[in-house]
């Protein structure tokens, strides 16, 4: 049984030495190169920095093979890696590095002037230098075996409401608890060819790398350019033969909205899974009609408990305007809906998910108050210590027991009298013909429902008219906004808050 995800890297390296675990369009690294690197990675920090073990080093990231190397070097020198875009605004990492205090970074040559920029008196390693020199195993044992599995093996920064980061701090037994769940799951094997979209500085990315170890497959790093010439993409995805993709939703949607599959299709792909934001099922509905022998699942879980808790495994049809149930916990996980008195939900009464298992991640680095908050006591059990994550989403069962997410507890707002989801009106104009991508949120000053949108063909009385017939006359948006392109964040999600900000400011009406 594994405790530490070096395992992972170590078992396939001896098992499949001179297959390729990591790739792009123009290079790989073998399973034998990958731990010679790492190793030499590890060591020399571990040296440099007088054996501290358990400390942050950060990693400025892009997509590149790289970068994967150095998460790993990071790992065998008993330290945690801080994944960190390097296009990231100066301000936001001068923030994540407030709250974390690093012990070092680690970077290519070709990012040590922008590092060095961003703090100059931070020691600094770089990934040419140090990715061949010699290794003493024996220090390196010795290091793995003072690691347990409830030590930290990555931190990532996502921005709350305010806008602060916050430190997303995960064990090596969370990530072990998930890569097993997804393998065993799903059946991945060494012979899987996975397709990387989502960037290494968000937790989703996790999904492919680990599944990839733990079964001596290979993961391609597809270039985010690629998703901008569509025809590039899957020709690419054939060429490499990817027949497993782990993407966001949003990547999904995109492929979707430009109609990429009118001239060819990708040809290999068994596996599409999802996760990330809602996925619509005007989108999913024209992946199943191109791809129709492929399995698709669609997964739900916050950065907070390992990116992923529960599964649905699409086998039905669903019609555009269905809502995508997030299906059923993975194995050693439990999901709690818990009303506002605390007390597990009854029938298809609504509640707040919380989840609880080794799956949940160690809390917010430096951030006592915010961790306190969300991981939390299990209200159900006063006998002994057993924390729970509250995600702050509201769900319900279905008839057939599954977990169907509504919206987030914020995104229920009081109107005219009347209880409002505004998540139910986001699904009924996502799922209009005309209609690429929206959100709604609600104007509390003004008390009003407000709508942004994007569609090329779509406009403010489209829209009403096609709602008008399927939801109440209350909950009609009071305030419609259309976008040439929706902004997205670091995460590529919908940047909500980046909309709200422009649209107080501009004081709309």
């Amino acid at each position: 049984m594994q405790y530490n995800i070096l395992d992972y890297l170590e078992n396939s390296a001896q098992r499949v030495p001179n297959k390729l675990a990591f790739a792009n369009d123009t290079k790989g690294i073998s399973y034998t190169d990958l731990l010679n690197e790492s190793r030499s990675i590890g060591y020399t920090l571990n040296k440099n920095l007088n054996g501290i073990l358990r400390n942050p080093i950060v990693v400025y990231v892009d997509r590149n093979i790289e970068s994967l190397v150095l998460f790993m070097g990071v790992a065998y020198s008993g330290n945690f890696y801080v994944p960190i875009d390097i296009q990231m605004p100066k301000k936001r990492i001068e923030l994540i590095l407030e709250t974390l205090n690093p012990v070092a970074t680690v970077v290519l040559q070709q990012d040590l002037a922008f590092a060095q920029s961003v703090a100059p008196n931070l020691p600094t390693y770089i990934y040419e230098e140090i990715k061949n020199l010699p290794v003493d195993l024996l220090v390196l044992n010795q290091i793995k075996r003072k690691i347990i599995d409830r030590d930290p093996l990555y931190a990532t920064f996502t921005s709350g409401s305010t806008g602060i980061p916050k430190g997303v701090i995960t064990c090596h037994q969370s990530v072990v608890d998930m890569t097993d769940n997804l393998v065993n799951t799903f059946g991945y094997h060494e012979n899987d060819v996975f397709g990387n979209q989502n960037p290494f500085y968000f937790d989703a990315s996790i999904k492919d790398i680990y599944s990839a170890l733990s079964c001596g497959a290979t993961m391609y790093v597809i270039p985010k350019s690629y998703f901008m010439m569509m025809g590039q993409l899957i020709d690419f995805m054939n060429e490499k033969q990817i027949n497993t993709i782990m993407w966001s939703a949003a990547a999904i949607a995109l492929l979707a909205n430009a109609n990429a599959f009118a001239d060819k299709k990708p040809q290999s792909l068994k596996q599409v899974m999802f996760s990330g934001e809602v996925m619509h099922n005007k989108v999913l509905n024209y992946w199943r009609r191109t791809l129709p022998q492929t399995r698709f699942v669609n997964l739900y879980g916050p950065t907070e408990i390992t990116s992923v808790c529960t599964y649905y495994i699409i086998e039905k049809a669903f019609a555009d305007d269905e809502v995508l149930p997030i299906g059923i916990p993975f194995k050693n996980a439990e999901i709690l809906l818990l009303n506002e008195q605390n007390e597990l939900v009854v029938g298809d009464e609504k509640g707040e998910l919380c989840v609880r298992g080794c799956c949940l991640a160690l809390g917010y680095y430096n951030n006592e108050e915010k961790t306190s908050q969300a991981f939390c006591q299990n209200p159900l059990n006063p006998h002994y210590p057993e924390i729970i994550y509250r995600t702050g989403d509201l769900a319900q069962y279905n008839s057939l027991g599954e977990i169907m997410f509504l919206s987030r507890k914020d995104n229920q707002v009081k109107h005219m009298g009347q209880r409002v989801e505004l998540g139910e009106i986001e699904i009924l104009v996502n799922s209009q013909d005309k209609v690429e991508a929206s959100i709604c949120f609600y104007d509390h000053d003004k008390q009003k429902i407000v709508l942004v949108y994007q569609g090329q063909n779509a406009d403010n009385k489209y829209i009403l008219s096609e709602l008008k017939d399927r939801i109440s006359k209350f909950m009609l948006p009071n305030i419609l906004i259309k976008l040439q392109e929706m902004p997205f964040n670091l995460n590529g999600k919908i940047d909500r808050t980046l909309i709200k900000s422009w649209y107080h400011t501009n004081e709309i009406s």
